[in-house]
């Protein structure tokens, strides 16, 4: 294998993360089980993950490189520790807040909140730092977006589906989402990108150095009963929407701006949407389904907008 490697074209960039948000899909609805049998809460849930995670790709570490750096040549540890430290931090709360919503207000409405909310913070973000714009139509679609979300949250009060302290949850596990996503890009403008394996090994670490104590807290064991089938749930957690999905996001990401790459991301909610409902049993209520429609429909609407941007930005 050679040392140096051309940069992740833009098409396979897509690809990853697609990939990735197919993935991501699966991990509320792994965590909803596992909170019913296993007796474990969000915050264990988050360590548990993040630990098998830094273990899996410390095996596969010797089949990928061994370095863990793909070819590039090792930053010194003055500029590697803020992407480590951003990247980490971001996961974390991306991760925790996530759990910790699913758990109050459900998989369906908690995975909503987050991804569709996280193209308009991303959408903002994207503008006041890197000068990326959405133009009228992106506009629009963010107006959209603010639209359904408000419906989703206050037209269903009372109703018992949607739960605001959940809702808050879902927006902060967002912004964390947001922010590793910004960050990444703006890395890959600067062509500063790190190695995504590297990149996903370090940022679960830090996350399971951070999740440690408030899962010793929470209670870090799992209970005896169903001992198997818990085991069997947390392995497929920490291994095909975390060590996979994760490497596969932090690639496309590099290569892909900020809002599509959230954008694209949208497919974790319509899939953990249909997974609640066919085989977890969640109900939606005529507000909550209605703001989910029009906040998943403005966002297909600020993709289309992200991708007549790109083709007019592309070099002839």
């Amino acid at each position: 294998m050679s040392a140096s490697r051309t940069p992740l074209p833009v098409g396979r960039g897509l690809l990853y993360i697609t990939l990735s948000a197919t993935a991501w899909g699966t991990a509320g609805a792994a965590a909803a089980l596992l909170y019913g049998t296993s007796g474990l809460g969000p915050l264990a849930l988050t360590f548990w993950r993040s630990i098998g995670g830094v273990v899996l790709l410390l095996a596969v570490r010797p089949f990928t490189g061994g370095s863990g750096r793909d070819g590039r040549p090792a930053l010194p540890w003055r500029r590697r520790l803020p992407r480590i430290l951003v990247n980490g931090l971001g996961l974390t709360l991306f991760q925790a807040a996530y759990f910790v919503a699913v758990q109050q207000t459900g998989l369906a409405v908690a995975t909503v909140v987050t991804l569709g909310s996280a193209p308009v913070l991303i959408a903002v973000g994207a503008r006041l730092t890197m000068g990326e714009r959405l133009g009228g139509a992106g506009a629009v679609a963010v107006c959209g977006a603010l639209t359904g979300l408000a419906v989703l949250v206050l037209g269903d009060t009372g109703g018992g589906e949607v739960r605001p302290s959940g809702v808050l949850w879902a927006l902060l596990s967002a912004s964390g989402y947001g922010c590793i996503t910004l960050y990444t890009r703006r890395l890959g403008r600067a062509g500063e990108a790190q190695s995504p394996s590297e990149t996903t090994l370090w940022s679960f670490g830090v996350c399971a150095v951070c999740m440690l104590p408030f899962a010793a807290a929470e209670g870090i064991w799992p209970q005896a009963e169903g001992l198997g089938r818990t085991v069997l749930l947390l392995v497929y957690l920490a291994s095909v929407p975390t060590a996979l999905a994760y490497g596969l996001y932090f690639a496309g990401a590099a290569v892909v701006r900020a809002t599509t790459a959230s954008v694209i991301a949208l497919i974790e909610p319509a899939s953990a949407t249909v997974i609640a409902v066919l085989v977890l049993g969640e109900h939606l209520g005529a507000a909550a389904a209605a703001g989910t429609a029009v906040l998943l429909v403005s966002v297909t609407g600020l993709a289309l907008a992200e991708a007549r941007l790109a083709v007019r930005a592309r070099p002839a």
